[in-house]
């Protein structure tokens, strides 16, 4: 589903991510942790055709993300760390400006918003601008509108951030239906007991560099994903 090949990025004489490859299935949740300024929200954004990169290939399902970045955009949704959303729009025009992107359904635009936006309890806020929203508002506003085109693969940066307990919870409980369902999810985080908790594979990135990645089990044997994670941080 996503296939990172020697993915090799630079700013300047700092390599921020430094021949690093990984291969994300259908079915897998895979956590990207490692410190800040490890590389992982340039890896992360260089997979959604947010940044080029300076060597190497990113394919989804399949497809060069620098041969065809729309057809890649199409089959992925990507949920930033800060949602940088339109504030001067309500959040009802927001989603009908992205599912109109997609090219969703009227009919299943309506069936997917209606579902989101009850269970993330902000049904009554969509009339109103964005740029009244809390920065958990925006957050679930930005899930909702990821979630509406049914992605293959859901690419995310510190997800949980801003969200409230019942918020993170339900997020959680759709990232698991969707991979469920064939799709795969990558995403970083810096709360671990969440990682080792839902997460199948796990990848851990220091210095640019791929340190250790696999099965979460075989990564972490008997010790906590924590104990782990600081072991290898060293």
């Amino acid at each position: 589903m996503l296939n990172i090949q020697h993915l090799t990025k630079n700013y300047g004489e700092k390599k921020a991510v430094d021949d690093l490859s990984l291969h994300i299935k259908p079915g897998e949740m895979y956590a990207f942790i490692g410190h800040n300024g490890a590389g992982k929200t340039t890896t992360i954004k260089s997979c959604c055709g947010l940044l080029d990169f300076d060597s190497g290939d990113i394919y989804i399902d399949g497809i060069s993300i620098k041969d065809d970045p729309i057809e890649c955009k199409k089959r992925i949704a990507y949920i930033p760390d800060n949602p940088d959303l339109y504030e001067f729009m309500s959040g009802i025009k927001y989603l009908n400006f992205v599912g109109d992107i997609y090219g969703v359904k009227k009919d299943e635009r309506f069936e997917r918003v209606k579902k989101y936006a009850d269970m993330f309890e902000i049904t009554n806020d969509l009339a109103q601008p964005i740029s009244s929203y809390s920065h958990g508002m925006k957050q679930k506003l930005a899930i909702i509108s990821a979630l509406l085109h049914s992605p293959k693969l859901l690419i995310m940066d510190e997800p949980f951030v801003g969200l409230d307990p019942k918020a993170a919870f339900l997020l959680k409980e759709e990232m698991k239906k969707l991979c469920e369902a064939g799709g795969a999810i990558f995403f970083s985080t810096h709360v671990l007991e969440v990682a080792e908790k839902i997460c199948n594979k796990i990848a851990i990135i220091k210095g640019g560099k791929l340190v250790v990645s696999g099965d979460m089990e075989e990564v972490k044997g008997d010790e906590s994903l924590e104990s782990v994670f600081l072991e290898l941080e060293g």
